[in-house]
């Protein structure tokens, strides 16, 4: 759609959108908050058609003023946690599902390579690894319980630790993107190879099937590091590629988005550090078809609602 008639068509409401705010008029909050999802809508497309166009700068700021606006308002404030899961933070990652696609390549990438080097030097995985956890592993091997690690411990222990740990792996994989988005890359690349050469020493003991009980936690926790090495690189690409903004401004503008999806992800690793927690310890002992639902609701349930909720969200709206 060219920017005339893109303009042309969703005028009218911005204008009437606009007239309230600077009227402060009183607006229910009910229209408000459905006002202001439209208007991500729209920001959110010229973003990726028009990224240096005055549409998308009143856009910017139209936007700004709306979210002052609503989060002032009490009905409002009450129901927005459910409204930034269910609506803001999706119609919001959809301008960003390209750079997840980029981070999810780069993550395989550095996979493979933990993969083909252990398959060519055995070496390679006690330097990745460690000399420590490689040997506990062979020795449960040998005892034929290769997942005895997971049962040790409590439950609410394991679950509380692991999910902490985890959301402090994936803060620390946002944060280095301030390094221009090398830090984020770093990380990526380190848990990549690290899983590629924990998969692949499975595989060299010939019990590489054993490793669908790590997937029942791990295929969250996975996938949501690999999203929040995603909004590493939305920080730091915004300080690599300022657009029309000044480098000051689009860091600032990067790194709420950032940290925006970093706390998208958090219901995720509670959820995995539940599983983990309290789940995996049982894997061996599960039917495979139990085993292998979990880890394919898992995968769903990420690629859903980061992949094929934001374009249907986004696609709902456009054809209002």
């Amino acid at each position: 759609m060219r920017e005339a008639s893109f303009v042309k068509q969703n005028k009218e409401k911005w204008l009437v959108f606009e007239s309230a705010l600077h009227n402060n008029a009183k607006i229910n909050p009910d229209d408000l908050a459905s006002y202001y999802i439209h208007l991500t809508n729209d920001l959110a497309y010229a973003q990726t058609y028009y990224p240096e166009s005055k549409t998308l700068l009143y856009l910017n700021s139209l936007a700004s003023e709306a979210h002052q606006k609503i989060y002032i308002t009490k009905r409002e404030s009450k129901n927005k946690i459910i409204s930034f899961w269910k609506y803001e933070f999706p119609l919001f990652f959809r301008s960003y599902q390209k750079t997840l696609l980029y981070t999810f390549l780069i993550f395989m990438v550095a996979v493979c390579i933990g993969a083909i080097s252990t398959l060519n030097d055995d070496s390679f995985v006690r330097l990745i690894l460690g000399d420590g956890y490689v040997n506990m592993t062979i020795e449960n091997i040998e005892k034929g319980e290769p997942m005895a690690v997971y049962k040790s411990g409590s439950s609410i222990g394991s679950f509380l630790g692991i999910t902490i740990n985890n959301i402090r792996v994936a803060i620390i994989a946002f944060a280095f993107g301030v390094f221009f988005s090398v830090g984020t890359i770093y990380i990526l690349f380190s848990n990549g190879i690290m899983l590629g050469a924990f998969i692949t020493f499975f595989y060299n003991y010939g019990i590489l099937e054993k490793t669908s009980t790590i997937w029942l936690h791990g295929t969250i926790e996975i996938s949501v590091i690999v999203i929040a090495g995603c909004a590493g690189l939305v920080m730091g690409n915004s300080f690599l590629f300022p657009k029309t903004y000044s480098r000051r401004v689009a860091f600032t503008k990067g790194a709420k988005d950032g940290l925006k999806i970093v706390v998208s992800t958090i219901p995720f690793f509670i959820i995995a550090g539940f599983i983990e927690g309290f789940i995996t310890r049982y894997g061996e002992q599960m039917p495979w078809i139990l085993s292998y639902g979990i880890i394919a609701c898992s995968l769903f349930l990420i690629v859903f609602y980061y992949v094929i909720y934001p374009i249907k969200l986004n696609n709902t709206f456009q054809s209002e």
